[in-house]
């Protein structure tokens, strides 16, 4: 009976192969058990991606077991008065329910329930579209979902990445105000909504339109004045310590994803206002609302104690430098002999206004070395250089013996 074996077992290593030993079988056996369990783990998560993109929550809540909990609907969280008797808490134990009976993270269906009613408000005025500010009834009903969504925050039932990647995915349906009021709240900062959306452009395109519109109602209205300048001053302030703020220790998931963002919607606001300028600008035109707007943020007081001093004074330095160099078209003898139709008081009062604005944080011996630099360095719109020394002279008169030195370069260039 051995000998079988013996040539069997010789074969075997003749070809090559050999038995595996039981440690080889169990490892085995465990590699399998571990692909099984990663399979699972991909497939619940394609599970939760396919309830977030197709759960009807309206319709989910209505069917939470009990009469109590079929009260439970996101009409009545938007709504105050309908929403009284319904606590922060109650509604916190019917999600918790709910998502333990459909097997899902009940911080991702809190989040897509917040996310759903916080869309439906921005809807609910039935006013014109290109706005940015809420009425009085949509801020009660924020503040009411608002409240609910920080109880939930405050105990774990609420995931914030997933409430911005929701908001995402209906960008156009949300108003800034909104958008804002979240920040305000401490549920999601402004820098976190941003920096959760991956194409930057896209991002940059829709703050750069809101931010117009916002500058715009600005101006138009005195109701939401208050609001609309802090919402500006806070989103300034924000781009600003992004942009320019030069210590690397921001504490940010993409801080140059954040910068890089910061600094174009900075640059694309400049542009419009620039371009605007340039086209012609009748008084009260919605451009015109929007520019004089814009143009506020360049003052200190925007920014307060939220930044160090050395911040803004790199951005208003940034700023005249795309000012002096915006679509350079003239060469230098051309533009002194039509030099008298640059001067101060035929410049746009608006282009006036933010030089002055610039010329308050930086000192004249700032002022002349940045205008000498971007002189000799860079190809400048000579209209707005000579437009912006007329307006140095006359309003520091301190600077005016600077300005001589000054003269001697543009001379040198002729």
């Amino acid at each position: 009976m051995s000998e079988p074996r013996s040539q069997d077992a010789a074969s075997d290593l003749g070809s090559g192969s050999r038995r595996r030993t039981w440690a080889e079988l169990l490892a085995g056996r465990v590699k399998r058990q571990r692909q099984g369990l990663g399979r699972e783990h991909k497939l619940q998560e394609s599970a939760v991606r396919l309830l977030r993109r197709h759960l009807n929550l309206n319709d989910l809540l209505l069917e939470v077991g009990g009469s109590a909990c079929k009260t439970l609907c996101l009409n009545q969280w938007m709504d105050p008065e309908a929403s009284a008797d319904l606590s922060s808490s109650f509604i916190g134990s019917a999600l918790r329910d709910e998502a333990s009976r459909l097997g899902v993270p009940v911080a991702v269906l809190s989040s897509r329930a917040v996310a759903s009613s916080f869309v439906q408000i921005c809807a609910s005025s039935g006013e014109p579209s290109h706005r940015v500010l809420l009425n009085a009834e949509q801020r009660k009903k924020m503040s009411s979902l608002l409240e609910v969504a920080q109880y939930l925050l405050a105990h774990s039932m609420f995931s914030r990445f997933s409430f911005c990647q929701e908001l995402w995915e209906v960008r156009s349906s949300l108003l800034l105000e909104a958008v804002w009021h979240l920040h305000v709240q401490n549920l999601v900062s402004l820098q976190e909504l941003l920096e959760s959306h991956a194409d930057t452009q896209a991002t940059v395109a829709w703050l750069f339109k809101d931010l117009c519109v916002l500058c715009e109602q600005m101006e138009a209205s005195t109701q939401h004045t208050d609001i609309a300048r802090a919402m500006l001053s806070d989103f300034v302030q924000l781009f600003v310590l992004r942009g320019f703020q030069k210590n690397s220790d921001l504490r940010s998931v993409e801080p140059a994803q954040m910068a890089q963002l910061a600094m174009a919607v900075l640059q694309r606001m400049l542009m419009f206002a620039l371009e605007a300028l340039a086209t012609g600008l009748q008084d009260e035109s919605p451009a015109y609302r929007a520019v004089k707007s814009w143009f506020g943020v360049f003052c200190g007081r925007t920014y307060g104690a939220a930044v160090s001093a050395d911040v803004p004074k790199r951005f208003f330095s940034h700023t005249l430098t795309q000012v002096l160099t915006h679509k350079p078209v003239l060469r230098v003898s051309d533009a002194v002999q039509m030099q008298r139709d640059w001067s101060f008081a035929k410049t746009h009062p608006l282009l006036t206004s933010l030089y002055r604005r610039l010329f308050a944080v930086l000192r004249p011996e700032e002022l002349l070395g940045h205008l000498q630099e971007v002189l000799e360095t860079r190809e400048v719109n000579w209209q707005h250089v000579l437009s912006c020394v007329s307006t140095l002279v006359i309003c520091l008169p301190e600077a005016q013996q600077l300005v001589k030195a000054c003269t001697q370069v543009l001379v040198c260039q002729l």
